[in-house]
């Protein structure tokens, strides 16, 4: 039987590492070492360095496929078999072999290789990883359609991670390294911004020191390794749900922080029937500060706590185990034996176990209760079986009684003793004990039909009836105080997860906590009173009014039918607080809005106010001077100057014009009343139109549409007005001998335009003043306007359901992004029968794609 072949996998954060150079560097060093070597298949991209690195090394033909017209080359699966080279270089592990190949992933090609016993090297990034697939589109909002399944990958015999500095990719995409020079600009502002490239690189260290992790498990498991190895600080607390809970995680995570890489586990064990556990608020609690310092919770299930701990303590390679002081008194300590702290330290073995006191160390000074956990109605059954049970026993036992049986009469009566304790608890099976005494000594024992207890025996026997009685009914009534907490806590859990499900569901968090309260204590009604004015009601109301709480300063919630029994009342403290929290955020989400609107309206008042005492009265008063010029020189002026005042008037008059149509503009998108007729449409009608209102040709502005057939939806006419806003803003601050840049691209769902400069432009805390009105951002040439060209464009792209953002240009300089969204080209009978390929600002390779994908 063939050996099955070795896998290795170069992993990479994003496209652009040297994942694909890494791996040919790799294939000549093993070639030049007697190796057997085949280049099964390679993506350049274009790329000069990694084309370079393929000479010298054989390689396999490609298998041509035609799709629809279009000619797409795949690995040659077959060609590979054939050859059965030692080891085989197969490039981008996830991809999607065209339309009639055998497999429909390349992964799947692998695959059938190491079957076939041959060695590959492959390639592939974090995104493509199905486990991590939607974790990436969280962070880059970029779906990706390929992906490779964990467990093939968890398979590989070695997988490394070829890193590189998030800035250090982004140096190689601005020089030109990783993608053409066009696409550049769009690539560096989505798919590789410096966050996500942080995050991806983040992610990929993490999943593979995640598969180590799970490695050294594996191997310690197979061999049978118990022992603990301390490749790195793992330290467990253990959590009983108690109030020491805090102290104890605090200490572990400041142990774990002192060691490289340490990590933080928590552990809570409870009983598998449930009835040993913490307080569920406190775990809770705990539970979150675990995951804010870092760590992580467990909990897990185990009948003796200590041997629970140490299991789990090995089962994570654990070096160290932070327990808490025993919180028994000495009293305690003395009867019930070691404690946890003192088992698990004796067979922790080689895991260090620190004892951590705290506040709540050595309380408990009392012994236990023995009463109150069992109903009034067994303590009467108890009675009753006791003075029923009782005559019935001593009428069989006296009808049999001989010289002999006085032992079998003793256990008789103590085996009901035990019946009544186990029924009714202490006092029943104490009144049993005093009366099978009694009835004993008074039948049974010589001399007979007295009560005479001459005898030291007699009352030691007595001693010890009452002594068991009271051992058994404190057993029972643990048990029933236990059972009966648990069912309570159940029971709060449930109600507690089903109040915060509702708020989390619901629009109206008081009406939701409203109606939780009325269901889960089985009201009649309740209803939450503010100001004499019904904030939220439930139920009917049909009974008398039971209790009035207090909810906040102003507030009272009214509770109609039963009135709630004391053990109900700390639940209901529970959820009244809940109340007075999602009242008071209503109350200032309602504040907030009603104030921003004002606030708004004042800002713009202000300024509007400005401007008509200033700019607006700029170019009023050249109009009326020149006016007044030519009326008051009459015929005696001279054709020039009349000339000149005519031209004087009318550049002021259209000035006043266009900043009035401003201000029009402005007062329409705050009324929410502008008209908008978006239709879909190519940027390229929009841009040249603007170009021509504003005069500018090839020596002021260059064009780098990268769209292809893609549309955009978006009225023709705001459209060209925004353009026309940016494209002067960026002229206006262009250095002498540059051109301004006009770029398009696609991302995603959207349509991308670019106006890019390489002027001063503007420093990132200060980017959301350009797009206030009235604000020039120092800009002090008061013959620019008024301060709205940015303000407008930012309203009209975003009545058109796109957005509008700054950005820094490559090389220094302002790019404005204008993302509107993309309208597919075959809805509207603008798609060709032809392949198209990618644009791979995605953080994808550029690749052709069939006719039916280019629309994506």
């Amino acid at each position: 039987m063939t050996a099955r072949g070795r896998l290795r996998v170069l992993l990479g954060a994003a496209p652009g590492v040297g994942k694909t150079y890494a791996m040919l560097e790799d294939g000549r060093r093993l070639l030049g070492a007697g190796e057997d070597v085949v280049i099964a298949v390679v993506e350049t991209h274009g790329r000069t360095a990694t084309a370079a690195m393929t000479a010298g090394i054989p390689a396999l033909p490609r298998r041509t496929v035609s799709h629809r017209g279009v000619a797409l080359e795949e690995m040659d699966l077959d060609a590979v078999l054939e050859r059965r080279p030692g080891l085989a270089l197969v490039d981008e592990l996830a991809h999607t072999n065209a339309a009639g190949s055998r497999n429909e992933k390349r992964w799947q090609d692998v695959a059938e290789l190491l079957a076939a016993g041959i060695d590959v090297l492959s390639t592939l990034n974090i995104q493509h990883i199905a486990s991590v697939n939607d974790v990436v589109e969280q962070i880059t909002g970029v779906p990706q359609r390929e992906t490779v399944p964990d467990r093939f990958l968890r398979e590989a015999d070695q997988i490394e991670v070829i890193d590189l500095a998030p800035q250090a990719l982004r140096d190689r995409l601005a020089g030109g390294v990783v993608y053409p020079a066009e696409r550049i600009d769009a690539a560096l502002s989505n798919y590789f911004r410096l966050g996500n490239l942080t995050a991806l690189r983040e992610l990929a260290l993490l999943w593979l020191a995640d598969e180590v992790d799970q490695a050294l498990t594996n191997y310690r498991s197979e061999h049978g390794i118990d022992r603990t190895w301390e490749a790195r600080e793992r330290v467990v607390v253990a959590l009983t749900g108690g109030p020491e809970g805090e102290t104890l995680l605090r200490r572990g995570a400041r142990i774990a922080a002192r060691a490289a890489a340490g990590a933080l586990v928590a552990v809570h064990v409870t009983s598998p029937d449930g009835l040993r556990s913490g307080n569920p608020a406190a775990l809770a609690q705990q539970r979150a500060l675990a995951e804010q310092l870092g760590g992580s919770y467990h909990q897990v299930l185990g009948s003796d706590i200590p041997t629970s701990l140490v299991e789990f303590a090995r089962s994570h390679n654990a070096t160290q185990l932070v327990l808490g002081a025993s919180r028994r008194g000495r009293l305690a300590a003395a009867f019930t034996g070691p404690g946890i702290g003192s088992t698990v330290i004796r067979e922790s073995g080689d895991i260090d176990v620190h004892i951590v006191t705290h506040a709540a160390a050595g309380a408990t000074r009392t012994l236990p209760r023995l009463g109150g956990g069992l109903s009034g109605r067994r303590r009467l059954a108890g009675f009753l079986l006791a003075l029923g049970g009782g005559p019935l026993l001593t009428w069989v036992l006296y009808a049999m009684r001989s010289q002999e049986s006085i032992t079998g009469d003793v256990l008789s009566y103590q085996l009901l003793v035990v019946i009544v304790a186990l029924v009714g608890g202490l006092w029943p099976a104490l009144f049993a004990a005093i009366l099978s005494g009694l009835t004993l000594d008074f039948l049974f024992i010589a001399p007979l039909f007295t009560v005479t207890i001459t005898d030291p025996l007699h009352v030691v026997a007595l001693l010890l009836y009452m002594t068991i009685a009271a051992l058994v009914s404190y057993v029972v009534d643990r048990a029933a105080r236990t059972a009966r907490t648990a069912r309570r806590a159940a029971a709060e859990s449930e109600l507690i997860q089903t109040v915060a499900g509702s708020v989390l569901r619901g629009d109206n968090a008081v009406q939701a906590l409203v109606d939780r309260l009325c269901e889960a204590f089985s009201l009649a009604g309740a209803r939450l009173v503010e100001a004499d004015v019904v904030i939220a009601s439930a139920g009917t109301r049909g009974q008398d009014l039971a209790r009035r709480i207090r909810v906040g300063q102003n507030a009272e919630l009214e509770l109609y039918g039963t009135d709630l029994p004391a053990s109900e009342q700390r639940l209901l403290a529970v959820i009244v607080a809940q109340l007075d929290a999602a009242l008071e955020h209503q109350h200032l989400a309602e504040t907030a809005s009603e104030i921003e609107p004002i606030a708004a309206s004042d800002r713009v008042r202000g300024a509007l106010l400005s401007a008509l005492s200033h700019d607006l009265r700029r170019p009023l008063a050249a109009a009326t001077t020149a006016i007044g010029g030519l009326r008051a020189a009459g015929t005696a002026m001279s054709p020039k100057d009349r000339r000149d005042l005519l031209e004087t008037a009318d550049e002021s008059l259209t000035a006043l014009t266009g900043l009035v149509t401003d201000l029009l503009d402005v007062s329409r998108l705050q009324a929410d009343a502008m008209a908008i007729d978006t239709t879909p449409l190519d940027p390229a009608d929009a841009i040249g139109p603007a170009l021509d209102e504003l005069g500018l040709g090839p020596a002021e502005v260059s064009l780098a549409l990268g769209h292809g057939e893609r549309l955009a939806s978006a009225d023709p006419v705001l459209l060209q007005r925004v353009l026309v806003n940016l494209l002067a803003n960026a002229c206006r601050f262009a250095p002498p001998g540059t051109t301004v840049l006009i770029a398009t691209s696609t991302f995603a769902d959207r349509v991308e335009l670019r106006v890019i400069d390489h002027g001063p432009g503007i420093a990132p805390d200060r980017r959301g003043e350009v797009f206030v009105p009235f604000q020039r951002l120092g800009d002090t040439d008061n013959s620019t306007g008024l301060g709205l060209g940015l303000a407008l464009s930012k309203g009209f792209v975003e009545a058109m359901g796109g957005t509008l953002e700054p950005e820094d240009t490559p090389g220094g300089g302002l790019t404005m992004v204008v993302a509107l969204l993309a309208v597919d080209p075959t809805l509207t009978g603008g798609a060709s029968e032809r392949g198209d390929c990618e644009p791979g600002t995605d953080g994808s390779e550029p690749r052709p794609i069939p006719p039916e994908e280019a629309s994506e």
